[in-house]
């Protein structure tokens, strides 16, 4: 009963970028094309996949399993970015809060997990391409979306439910144009150790295997092009790699990137302040 007598704002106002709300308006526009080419390019993959039997290969349809959690992804922000930039509507309901919030970070854990699979496929159709066909069955590409679906679905249940125990009476107003859980729960006027802990579990437990994973299949793959006496076999077997390794960077440097806390920001500044002076 404690859970449901715990107090929670009935809403909670969303942020564009801190500091430059005068120009919200002229960043709408860009923002909606954004949207539209990934959108538009995202589904354009999916149609080709499906209609093209000459991409009906495992490759392709991990793709294809990218671009729809791309679009999911996009989805699940697309209304409340839009609306904070395009209309200055920032509040969104509490309990829509954390459904966005399930939405974006198991659609994000979803997008790992396929890059992980498109690296074992890289890895089977370079260092042991005999087997491929054998190993990289419908059956087993089936079977990896379904794990990888399972497995942020999983992972990711307790957190409304670790949101929704915690007493939120600090403020209302979030970093982002969206939900997220650490912007959530450090509003809370409670101990949030439960939160922390159970955050970096599933940040270490799956974002950092899945990059590790992924960085010990290029090593074995690097391994094994290296091995192959021709210059242009060693390009041609590299370049295969190339469109999934911009999709790995594109993924995760971006992710580092925003997990740059306040504090190490304004440390970095100061630093930089110093050295001006």
């Amino acid at each position: 009963m404690a859970l449901f007598n715990v107090s929670h704002p009935a809403s909670f106002l969303l942020t564009g970028i801190p500091g430059l709300e005068s120009l919200h308006p002229w960043l709408a526009g860009p923002l909606c094309v954004m949207y539209a080419v990934a959108l538009g390019a995202n589904t354009v993959i999916l149609q080709a996949v499906r209609v093209e039997p000459i991409l009906h290969a495992p490759m392709y349809y991990f793709l294809s399993m990218l671009s729809f959690s791309d679009v999911a992804m996009s989805m699940a922000t697309l209304p409340t970015v839009l609306r904070t930039f395009c209309f200055d509507a920032r509040s969104i309901a509490f309990e829509a809060c954390l459904i966005q919030m399930f939405l974006i970070h198991s659609f994000s854990m979803m997008e790992s997990g396929i890059l992980l699979a498109m690296s074992f496929d890289r890895y089977v159709a370079i260092c042991d391409p005999l087997h491929y066909a054998t190993v990289l069955t419908n059956e087993f590409i089936s079977g990896v979306g379904l794990a990888v679906t399972a497995r942020s679905f999983i992972t990711l249940f307790p957190l409304p439910f670790l949101i929704k125990r915690l007493p939120i009476c600090r403020s209302n107003v979030l970093s982002h144009s969206y939900c997220l859980h650490p912007d959530m729960m450090k509003l809370a006027c409670a101990d949030i150790t439960i939160n922390s802990i159970y955050g970096l579990f599933v940040l270490v437990s799956t974002f950092g295997m899945d990059l590790l994973f992924i960085f010990l299949s290029y090593v074995l793959i690097l391994r094994s092009v290296m091995a192959i006496a021709s210059h242009e076999e060693r390009l041609r077997a590299l370049n295969t790699c190339v469109s999934h390794i911009l999709a790995v960077l594109a993924f995760y440097v971006p992710m580092i990137g925003s997990a740059k806390t306040k504090e190490i920001r304004r440390a970095i500044f100061r630093m930089f302040r110093r050295i001006k002076l």
